[in-house]
């Protein structure tokens, strides 16, 4: 029950403040940032989650409720609890990220005190963003000063006027040692917080300074647009530092999951399902620039795992949606490294993914300082297939003229083959292989099944997802119960009345009467108005874990009908649901008067008698009240 991080030393938000915020944060909006989200009909989002591996969309959205749910992991929530797991902030955080978003002034409370009080000091997120955001705007300034006359230059050279440098917010640190420090500690931030964001760092003396001296200045932002870093470019040559540094790993900053570029380029990612990845923050600016604006970079580290999640979902890459993924490097034998590595990842995406080298080895960049934006954009378009990349570098490093030269091609090749992810094209990639080198095609496939065969994993079973509760279908009375409570969950103001109505021990199945008796401790669906607020209250009354679980799968599966519930389904679902308690109590019933003796029993055989004509006469209503929907 994540409610409980409410709480703290400084005091707490006020409960109404926070439903204010759950009701008024657009769970889509709040989730898109991070997440692609496409059409599954009912009015529901779906994508790919951010919390475990798929190839599948199982990650769910309901705008209308403002709430999510994972049917493949079990995670769910709100938009609180969403930035809670995505961006590991404390509940505080969370609800103070989304305030500002929404606009909304937060009271606190000390202890049981219900007087407001100022607002406190922000989590340790929203301070080191903050002295982020206050650094890019004193690197910005100092852009136009003399000193950073060497900066100017630079991104002159390379094909970028001040327009270019605003938009991406191209900034200078001054030759100073601690001037940065100092205009943000008189902004109130704090020596720690310098520190521990990368913007300063002790020096020998043990005084603060800056961390960025003499050097042109890149923001880094996340996907929601925050700035969490920099990367700084060498200028002078008596500047003994590497040609680029960047920020140090911080609680904000981590390299593996940074792509530059991407708070610009992700809605167009998106749309187009395409993204380029590039090796440098001027490539990044060159391409857009240049008309190809999907274009990312990393930043200080070599592009892996973690980066492919964030491009996965981006693209919603998915066996029915596969994406494109074009990396381009420079065609020296560093950017062909690069590119075999990438090739060692093609596993992870679904979609397809290919290579984009210049014919002169330029950069984009570079490439378009000489030969202009259409030229950036033939490069993309002039892609080919990483795996056809892949080949031709091996196989080109060998004698083919010589019986060893093609043999020993072969065996380095084979694997690039029997790696590939769709073995449909396999066959086809050995007839290829097989006529480039020169040979018949039976030992090179045999070269590819033995591949395949020693590469530990491949063609093996896909990882079974992360344990959670398994949905409660277990028979038809039990999709009833489901069906009843999805209503009262997600439809209090027009189911309330009559699921409230309905008793609570017409619920069989343990879990399902777990979470009626959760809506009943809250005072009852009827009582709701609905949304995340209404859905949040109910999950945090369950004392079950599984039923708590089962309140955000429920929150977002569709009803079991085409187009909005009315009155009469309602009615007829919850006839439904009293219709087979009422079936079983009449079986009891007339097994019970079969064993009564009418004779020396009288009153409790025509006790029995007349409680089974008033039941079946319940049931004949209940009968037809279900035949309403039919």
């Amino acid at each position: 029950m994540y409610a409980e991080g409410v709480a703290d030393m400084a005091g707490r938000i006020r409960d109404e403040d926070i439903a204010l915020v759950r009701e008024r944060s657009s769970i889509a909006d709040v989730i898109s940032e991070t997440v692609t989200l496409k059409s599954a009909g009912a009015g529901n989002l779906k994508g790919l989650c951010p919390f475990h591996d798929e190839k599948s969309p199982s990650f769910n959205v309901s705008p209308a409720r403002n709430v999510w749910y994972c049917f493949g992991c079990g995670a769910g929530g709100d938009a609180i609890k969403f930035l809670m797991d995505a961006e590991h902030l404390s509940f505080v955080e969370s609800v103070e990220r989304l305030a500002d978003r929404a606009g909304i002034q937060l009271r606190y409370v000390e202890g049981d005190s219900a007087a407001p009080r100022p607002r406190p000091q922000q989590g340790q997120r929203q301070r080191l963003v903050a002295a982020h955001a206050a650094a890019v705007e004193f690197y910005r300034a100092q852009l136009t000063t003399a000193g950073a006359r060497p900066a100017r230059e630079f991104l002159a050279r390379r094909g970028f006027d001040r327009a270019a440098a605003e938009r991406y917010g191209c900034g200078f640190a001054p030759d100073a040692w601690d001037l940065l420090t100092k205009h943000l500690r008189q902004q109130g931030f704090s020596h720690d917080e310098l520190v521990t964001g990368g913007l300063s760092r002790p020096s020998r003396s043990g005084t603060l300074i800056d961390r960025f001296r003499r050097r042109l200045m890149w923001p880094i932002r996340d996907l929601a647009g925050d700035v969490i870093g920099f990367g700084a470019r060498k200028l002078f040559d008596d500047d003994d530092g590497p040609k680029y540094l960047n920020t140090p790993e911080t609680p904000i900053y981590k390299k593996s999951h940074v792509l530059y570029g991407v708070d610009q380029a992700k809605r167009e990612i998106a749309k187009q399902g395409k993204v380029v990845v590039v090796e440098g923050y001027t490539d990044v600016m060159a391409c857009h620039l240049a008309g190809v604006p999907t274009a990312v970079a990393t930043c200080g580290t070599a592009f892996g795992g973690d980066h492919i999640g964030v491009l996965r979902r981006l693209l919603m890459d998915t066996d029915d949606v596969a994406g494109e993924i074009i990396f381009t490097f420079d065609g020296d034998a560093a950017g062909q490294k690069a590119a075999l590595r990438a090739f060692e990842d093609d596993q992870r995406f679904v979609g397809r993914t290919f290579i984009a080298v210049s014919p002169d080895n330029m950069d984009p960049c570079d490439l378009r300082l000489a030969k202009g934006d259409l030229a950036v954009r033939d490069l993309v378009a002039r892609r080919e297939p990483l795996v056809d990349f892949a080949l031709r570098h091996v196989i080109n490093r060998y004698d083919l003229d010589t019986v060893d030269g093609r043999v020993e091609a072969m065996r380095r090749a084979a694997p690039l083959v029997a790696k590939l992810k769709d073995r449909e094209k396999r066959p086809e990639y050995v007839r290829k292989l097989a006529g480039d080198l020169g040979m018949e095609i039976e030992p090179v496939q045999r070269a590819v099944l033995a591949a395949a065969s020693a590469t530990p994993g491949r063609d093996a079973a896909p990882a079974p997802r992360p344990a959670r509760p398994e949905p409660v279908v277990d028979n038809p009375h039990s999709m009833v119960e489901r069906e009843a409570l999805k209503l009262a969950l997600q439809e209090p103001v027009l189911a309330g009345p009559m699921f409230d109505a309905v008793e609570a021990s017409e619920y069989r199945h343990p879990v399902h009467a777990a979470v009626r008796a959760a809506v009943a401790a809250v005072g009852g669906a009827a009582t709701a108005t609905g949304g995340a607020v209404w859905i949040e209250s109910v999950r945090d009354a369950c004392e079950d874990l599984a039923a708590r679980a089962l309140v955000g799968e429920l929150a977002v599966e569709p009803l079991r009908i085409d187009g909005e519930p009315d009155p009469r389904y309602v009615s007829v679902t919850m006839a439904r649901l009293q219709w087979g308690s009422v079936t079983s109590r009449i079986r009891d019933l007339k097994s019970r008067i079969q064993r009564i003796n009418p004779v020396n029993n009288k009153d409790e055989y025509f006790a029995a008698f007349g409680e089974l004509l008033s039941l079946e006469q319940h049931a004949r209503a209940l009968r037809e009240q279900a035949a309403g929907g039919l």
